[in-house]
């Protein structure tokens, strides 16, 4: 492979490969991940210096390599090999500029009078590329103590706590809109005549039986006054045709019987839409006087008072 692809193409390849995965598994919302998230800009750019930096010392040591073969030794590589000794003359140029590096040629004049047991020391100058990423690592020091110390800049846990009160946030919302996840705890009043008129096919469809047609109560509970046996209100209603009535008595869990909880949302507010509507020959009031306990007492009406006096 290497022999085949110039090294330039190479760098791209990788880099890219590790662009599209960080932007692929890392969930930035509407907004490109090295945009929302400045450290994965930060980490981007050293990891293509850092792969720029690779490919250059692989391709010196592929040129000392070379340089180090004897004349026939290089006669036999022939043409076979010679691509991996060989880039394009831009890159030439680029390594050329990034290293500095002295020919092979010039190692005398670059010893020191240093001798350690016959191994000697060559007095060339740092790498621009080395040297260009130790600036790099200072300014990035800068910018982080700025913006994370002086800035007061959200650290990672940080950002996971926000992240994570943003998802319950969302996640609430979902359940309060969901049809299908609805609960006692998130079910709402409905009252416009199209969810009404739902709720009255549910419960033509499924409760006169008991019930009739006016509500009015036969075999279950007069459904049109204020008494309630398990709780009056959307919530109550609600949590009652769900999970059914009393144990051993009553009405089934219509939540097991083929209802979702939006219809069960409809035909709870088409029920408590019949308050008061006076059925003929109602069956007599069961179980006790039900009051919003979120209702203010003090706008109670005299007549809902007197009743709860008489009981």
């Amino acid at each position: 492979m290497k022999k085949l692809i110039p090294a330039y193409i190479r760098v791209l390849v990788v880099f890219f490969a590790v662009f599209g995965a960080m932007e692929y598994f890392i969930d930035s919302g509407d907004q490109p991940a090295f945009i929302k998230y400045p450290m994965v800009s930060l980490f981007l750019f050293v990891f293509l210096f850092l792969l720029i930096a690779i490919e250059i010392t692989v391709n010196a040591v592929d040129t000392i390599t070379y340089q180090l073969l004897t004349d026939e030794q290089k006669n036999r590589l022939g043409e076979v090999n010679s691509v991996s000794f060989k880039e394009s003359q831009w890159f030439k140029n680029l390594v050329i500029a990034l290293t500095k590096s002295e020919p092979i040629e010039n190692e005398g004049q670059l010893l020191l009078d240093h001798d350690y047991d016959g191994i000697k020391e060559l007095d060339n100058n740092l790498p621009p590329w080395w040297v260009y990423l130790f600036y790099g690592c200072i300014i990035f020091a800068v910018v982080y103590l700025f913006r994370f110390e002086v800035m007061g800049g959200d650290n990672q846990e940080m950002e996971l706590k926000k992240e994570m009160a943003q998802a319950k946030i969302e996640v609430a919302q979902y359940m309060k809109n969901a049809p299908d996840l609805m609960d006692e705890k998130t079910v709402t009043l409905l009252t416009s005549k199209v969810d009404l008129a739902a709720g009255k096919t549910i419960f033509m469809a499924n409760c006169v039986a008991c019930h009739r047609t006016d509500a009015g109560g036969q075999i279950g509970p007069n459904l049109t006054d204020d008494h309630w046996i398990l709780g009056g209100g959307i919530k109550n209603v609600f949590h009652t045709i769900t999970n059914g009535g009393r144990d051993g008595k009553g009405m089934i869990a219509w939540s097991k019987n083929g209802l979702k909880p939006k219809d069960i949302q409809h035909v709870a507010s088409y029920v408590l839409s019949l308050q008061g509507s006076n059925p003929v020959n109602p069956k007599a009031s069961e179980g006790e006087i039900w009051i919003d306990p979120s209702a203010d007492k003090n706008k109670l009406k005299t007549d809902d008072v007197q009743k709860i006096k008489n009981n």
